[in-house]
């Protein structure tokens, strides 16, 4: 039997586009973020039980997981900081879901040590007191206890880490993840069920009609042609974009900066600054030569289109970091990265401390509405929605959810071991460092073989010959149908940079060979990306 090809099947777009016109549909989601994408496979895995009689699609007006869920700290946790604001159901959900998505993906959502150096004999103790209480929420889901480390210890494992004033420390474990290939993740597995989608379209929806159901006029914002269709029921997960009459989402900004190289070793570093805020040091990047630091959390009043890192937040995280580490003295950013956090529009208090509850509802438009909650916390939110759905739409098939048991593309633990048992072997046949094969693995699971064969024989100029299979595989199974949706998607090479024009020509014109661009389509692409990477803006002094 021949074995299935990973991702999306190649004319799943144009297809898709083809079966909407002038067509009803039961569900409409607008918005292919991690909620878009979570609500996509749940009700895929319905419809499959039910036989496919459900018709459902999914647009983004961009690539899917190019928006907010694709540009956060790259991690699955339980959010440690919110135990300060005694948010306690929040951060027990979140470590129920860390353990279930560990199951669901574990070649994706993987076990990350966190050192967390502290600075105080006061902060100590509470700290300890709360990893604790972090350790207590997790029960026997946990990934292991946490524990404390002392001043030589910490000294040890990050000589470079300043030890002036040093209280000691705590060692805990939370979970890394490349966020936007995990909305993929997801959608791949909605559209094996049945499920419709169509990337870089716009969604107009119009008034709703006396029977309930919504006219739509769907924009392709790559070829200009409008076809419209009728939807019974629309699902808002546009996050920031969404704009629910009387009910706008609040939305806080949180920003990210690409250093070199910080940490010593292999784990990130977890430190709390005065005003609470919990900031990360990632071990990063293709070949985890770079440092993510983050997050910030500013309130944000502009449009959602385009949020970038303001002057005081580049230099609030250079502060830490030269704080943490003095060698980052001489250190500029590689790049950044900022996103919108939608929360529910009732919440109060600073951005830091404000809710990440969510909310899940109707409006009197009948539009179905989701606000608020954490990425690691999706998979659950997507199960209520669903389930809201499901009562007005279909009762027959609100049956019991499949969807914390059905691992994501076949990637069970026992499935991806046999697999990864064969990695060293897989690693010399194609002529790639084991590193390299790892990262593939980590980002592909068991559809690695799939991107291993679209690997040349040599080099394509300065894209090595492992990029030119991701960039291939992208446009041939991921939908990529612009160069941002490959370098800030498929993979994070476009904050790997500081890119020229000259240096994303070759990569542009891989692009273009593939999906026949003109010259011109060349250059509009390259300029997109370089608008859309974020350099930083110059610190105020």
């Amino acid at each position: 039997m021949m074995k299935e090809m990973s991702g999306f099947p190649p004319d799943l777009r144009a297809r898709s586009l083809e079966a909407l016109r002038d067509a009803t549909v039961d569900v409409l989601i607008v918005g292919g973020g991690i909620n878009g994408a979570g609500i996509a496979r749940e009700l895929g895995l319905r419809r499959e039980q039910a036989g496919g009689t459900m018709r459902v699609a999914v647009v983004d007006r961009s690539q899917f997981g190019s928006g907010t869920s694709g540009k956060n700290s790259q991690l699955i946790h339980g959010g440690l900081r919110y135990l300060k604001y005694l948010q306690f159901s929040l951060v027990k959900e979140s470590l129920h879901e860390r353990a279930v998505l560990r199951r669901l993906a574990p070649h994706m959502v993987q076990p990350l040590a966190f050192l967390m150096p502290i600075y105080s004999r006061v902060e100590k103790l509470k700290i300890l007191m709360g990893l604790s209480m972090y350790d207590q929420l997790a029960g026997d889901q946990n990934i292991s206890k946490h524990r404390e480390v002392s001043k030589r210890e910490i000294a040890s494992l990050e000589p470079d880490l300043e030890q002036k004033g040093l209280a000691g420390g705590a060692l805990f474990y939370d979970c890394r993840i490349h966020s936007a290939r995990f909305v993929l993740e997801n959608l791949f597995e909605a559209a094996a069920n049945g499920i419709l989608m169509a990337n870089h379209v716009e969604a107009e929806i119009g008034e709703r009609l006396k029977d309930g159901s919504h006219p739509v006029r769907l924009q392709d914002r790559l070829s200009g042609e409008a076809i419209h269709c009728t939807a019974k029921k629309i699902v808002d997960a546009r996050g920031a974009w969404s704009d629910p009459p009387g009910a706008k989402p609040r939305l806080v900004r949180g920003s990210h900066l690409v250093l070199p190289r910080l940490t010593a070793e292999e784990h990130a570093i977890a430190y709390f600054e005065e005003d609470g805020r919990i900031i990360f040091f990632i071990p990063w990047g293709s070949e985890r030569q770079f440092t993510l630091l983050g997050t910030t959390d500013i309130e944000h009043t502009e449009g959602a289109d385009h949020p970038q890192i303001s002057a005081q937040e580049v230099q609030y995280l250079l502060n830490v970091a030269r704080k943490l580490y003095p060698k980052a003295e001489s250190f500029e950013p590689v790049s950044t990265f900022s996103s919108l956090r939608p929360l529910v529009a009732s919440s109060s208090g600073s951005a830091t401390a404000a809710s990440r509850e969510h909310h899940i509802f109707n409006t009197p438009d009948g539009i179905l509405r989701i606000q608020g909650g954490k990425y690691t916390t999706y998979r659950s939110m997507a199960e209520e929605a669903t389930k809201l759905l499901l009562k007005e739409i279909s009762p027959f098939l609100n049956w019991h959810s499949k969807s914390a048991q059905e691992p994501l593309g076949g990637n069970s633990e026992k499935a991806l071991a046999r697999f990864e048992y064969d990695a060293p072997a897989m690693a010399q046949k194609y002529g790639i460092t084991r590193v390299a094969m790892d990262q593939l693995i980590h980002d592909f699971g068991l559809a690695t073989p799939d991107v291993l064969a679209m690997i040349p024989d040599d080099d394509f100029g300065p894209v090595t010959r492992v990029e030119y299979a991701r960039i291939s595989y992208a446009i041939e199974r991921e939908m990529a149908l612009r160069l941002h949706d490959v370098m800030f998607v498929s993979s994070y090479l476009g904050y790997e940079r500081r890119w020229t024009e000259d240096s994303l020509q070759p990569y542009c014109y891989l692009m273009g060979s593939w999906l026949g661009w003109d010259s011109a389509r060349q250059a509009r692409e390259i300029a997109r990306v370089l608008r859309n990477v974020e350099l930083p803006v110059p610190a105020e002094t």
